[in-house]
């Protein structure tokens, strides 16, 4: 009998969890407090062809080499958890860029692209009020998988992905991973690191 209440308690205490952390992210949020862990890391950008919202074909590893610092998400289209949170933070910190916002790289990848296609992508950046040097990109499955993987971010099921942000200045080579929920302030807090 206590084998089959198990599964059940089980379930129930990681509901509570979950609940109870989504509830102190979103407060923390609300408050202005940082909740997010702070890695530097060595990925290296696989050479993979990727699909812009603008149905524009592009290499990664080239796009990403850029003279200015890039910050990167990993998000879908129909997400209604995290991504919003992801790209609300996303349009308020290009905003609180101002004429500024030009010299950054915002960078959105589907994980989700068998139903993520270009213009859903388009359809996302325009939701969130995106302005020029915000793209979202999609493209083949194993692609997509293969960006994932060197990002260390994958998951077999879309459901369980995790808030993550990634950046990097210009011309550097590590990468700064940034887990959990950033607000657009400690997305610029972490973004004028970058620079120094």
């Amino acid at each position: 009998m206590m084998k089959r209440k198990l599964p059940s308690i089980i379930g129930v205490w990681t509901l509570a969890f979950l609940f109870t952390f989504s509830s102190l992210s979103g407060v923390a949020l609300a408050e202005g407090k940082s909740m997010y862990k702070k890695t530097l890391e060595d990925y290296q950008v696989p050479d993979v062809k990727l699909i812009s919202q603008e149905g524009k074909e592009i290499e990664l590893k080239s796009y990403l080499n850029s003279d200015k610092p890039i910050i990167l998400d990993f998000i879908y289209g129909t997400c209604s958890t995290i991504c919003p949170v992801l790209s609300v933070s996303f349009a308020h910190f290009q905003r609180k860029l101002g004429k500024d916002k030009d010299e950054v790289r915002l960078v959105s990848i589907s994980i989700d692209p068998d139903n993520d296609t270009p213009e859903l992508m388009k359809e996302h950046l325009q939701k969130y009020g995106a302005a020029e040097g915000w793209d979202a990109f999609t493209g083949k499955r194993e692609n997509i998988i293969e960006v994932l993987k060197e990002f260390d971010s994958y998951v077999s099921n879309k459901m369980d992905h995790f808030p993550l942000t990634i950046m990097r200045g210009a011309g550097e080579e590590k990468w700064v991973r940034l887990y959990g929920l950033l607000s657009a302030s400690d997305l610029l807090k972490e973004y004028e690191m970058l620079k120094k």
